[in-house]
């Protein structure tokens, strides 16, 4: 029988599991999903392969798997960032830069576009994941719209427009670039959406 880690078998399979997710985003990292084997996961996260099994069918679903723990990750932490704040003008600000910072760590790592891997099925529940992430930003810009420091503007065509400014991987890693980069992000958002420009009356 395999050698329990933790306190628990709750803690072992919550431990397994980290351990698969880091595997495979390292491994991603490298090479992108398409080229990874589920052997060559099993190996990387130091634990047998028939205990892959146990936690999930196919690489499919260890990638479902690590795109759920991400998502509710970088949610709980990018919500967290905005829970003080009042202003929909500092919110979005703050959105614009948590974004920046929290797609180096949580994104899903370089390749093919997910949906050259994955069935359709499961490219449905990814988008399922996305959608969270846009209801925050959602959020801010209706209450900045009601409040009156945005213009009046349909929400559902800017969401997807902001976050398409916010998905690419150009912003540098770190130093006075990186910040540049973000100042220069965050500026250009809140122009786009009219916070940088008087409210008609």
């Amino acid at each position: 029988m395999p050698k329990i880690i933790g306190g628990s078998l709750h803690e072992h399979r919550e431990q397994t599991r980290s351990k698969l997710f880091a595997a495979l985003s390292a491994l991603m990292a490298e090479r992108g999903f398409d080229a990874i084997t589920l052997a060559e996961i099993a190996q990387a996260a130091g634990v047998g392969r028939t205990a892959v099994y146990n936690h999930f069918p196919d690489k499919e679903a260890l990638l479902l798997g690590f795109i759920t723990h991400e998502t509710e990750q970088y949610t709980a932490t990018l919500q967290r960032s905005l829970d003080d704040i009042d202003d929909p003008v500092e919110q979005l600000r703050t959105y614009v830069r948590q974004q920046a910072s929290l797609t180096r760590v949580y994104h899903v790592a370089p390749g093919p576009e997910l949906r050259s891997v994955l069935s359709r099925g499961a490219q449905q529940r990814v988008r399922e994941h996305v959608v969270v992430v846009e209801q925050i930003l959602r959020r801010i810009l209706a209450a900045g719209i009601e409040a009156g420091v945005f213009p009046d503007q349909d929400v559902d065509t800017i969401v997807p427009l902001v976050n398409a400014c916010l998905s690419g991987r150009g912003v540098p890693r770190s130093g006075a670039e990186r910040e540049r980069a973000i100042e220069q992000t965050e500026t250009f958002v809140l122009r786009a959406v009219g916070a940088l420009t008087p409210v008609p009356a």
